[in-house]
C-alpha cells in the first residue's frame, strides 16, 4: 500500500471512529430498562450520560437531564470526562491531520514536517479510541454490578411469593457504538503513525565529502626544506644550459611512499 493511499486510510477512518464516538457521547441509550422478565410493560426507562427518559406505550417520551453534578456517582462523572477528553482530542487530530495529508500542499512544506504532524495526529487518535473504549467499558462494568445485584434483591422470596421487584438495566445501543467508534479511532491512528515512516526523508549514514587529487609533480618529504648546495646549483645550472634537454629516466616522476595521492 503506498503512503498516499495509507494516509487517506487512516483519515477516513479516524473520521468515522470521531463522527462515532460524539454520537455515542449525546446519545441517551446508555443503559435500557431489562424485559426479560417483564416483555409487556407501558413503562420503558432508558438512561444516558446527560438525562433519563421514560416512554409510555402510547409514544409519548419525556427525558429529565441531570441538575446536578455533585450528586450523580463518582463513575458517570468518570466516563463523562473520559469521552469529552475522546472528543477533544479525536479533533484536533483531525485538524492537523489535515494540513499533514500529502495530497495538500501548503506553502513551503516539506515532508519531513508533514511527517511530524502526521505521527502527531495518529498518537491523538490512539489516546482518543482508548479514552472512548475505556469510557464505555467502565459504563458496562457498572451495569453488570448492579444488574447481579439487583438480580439479587429481586427474588427475595417470602412464602414462595416475590416481595420486591427492581427495575434492572442492562446494555444500551450507545455502548456498542463506543465500542466500534473506538477501535476504529485506534486502527485510524496506528495507520497514521505506520505513514509517518514512509512520509519521512531518508538520511544517509555517512555525509559525501568530495576530496581532490594533489599535483603530480608535487612531493613532501618527511626531512622538510633543505638548503642547496653547491653540487645541486651547479646541476640545476648544467640542465639549463644543456637546452632543457633531459634523459627518459629525468623526464618520469619517480613518486615516493609518503606522496599524497
Amino acid at each position: 500500500m503506498s503512503v498516499t493511499a495509507c494516509q487517506g486510510l487512516g483519515f477516513v477512518v479516524s473520521l468515522l471512529g470521531t463522527a462515532g464516538i460524539i454520537a455515542a457521547t449525546c446519545m441517551d441509550q446508555w443503559s435500557t430498562q431489562d424485559l426479560y422478565n417483564n416483555p409487556v410493560t407501558a413503562v420503558f426507562n432508558y438512561q444516558g450520560l446527560w438525562r433519563s427518559c421514560v416512554r409510555e406505550s402510547s409514544g409519548f417520551t419525556e427525558c429529565r437531564g441531570y441538575f446536578t453534578l455533585l450528586g450523580l456517582p463518582a463513575m458517570l462523572q468518570a466516563v463523562r470526562a473520559l469521552m469529552i477528553v475522546g472528543i477533544v482530542l479525536s479533533v484536533i487530530g483531525l485538524l492537523v491531520s489535515i494540513f499533514a495529508l500529502k495530497c495538500i500542499r501548503i506553502g513551503g512544506m516539506d515532508d519531513s514536517a508533514k511527517a511530524k504532524m502526521t505521527l502527531t495526529s495518529g498518537i491523538m487518535f490512539i489516546i482518543s479510541g482508548l479514552c472512548a473504549i475505556a469510557g464505555v467499558s467502565v459504563f458496562a462494568n457498572m451495569l453488570v454490578t448492579n444488574f447481579w445485584m439487583s438480580t439479587a434483591n429481586m427474588y427475595t422470596s417470602m412464602g414462595g411469593m416475590v416481595q420486591t421487584v427492581q427495575t434492572r438495566y442492562t446494555f444500551g445501543a450507545a455502548l456498542f457504538v463506543g465500542w466500534v467508534a473506538g477501535g476504529l479511532t485506534l486502527i485510524g491512528g496506528v495507520l497514521m503513525c505506520i505513514t509517518c515512516r514512509g512520509l519521512a526523508p531518508e538520511e544517509t549514514k555517512y555525509k559525501a565529502v568530495s576530496y581532490h587529487a594533489s599535483g603530480h609533480n608535487v612531493a613532501y618529504r618527511p626531512g622538510g626544506f633543505k638548503a642547496s648546495t653547491v653540487f645541486e646549483s651547479n646541476t640545476k645550472n648544467k640542465k639549463i644550459y644543456d637546452g632543457g634537454a633531459r634523459t627518459e629516466d629525468e623526464g618520469q616522476s619517480h613518486p615516493s611512499k609518503y606522496d599524497y595521492v
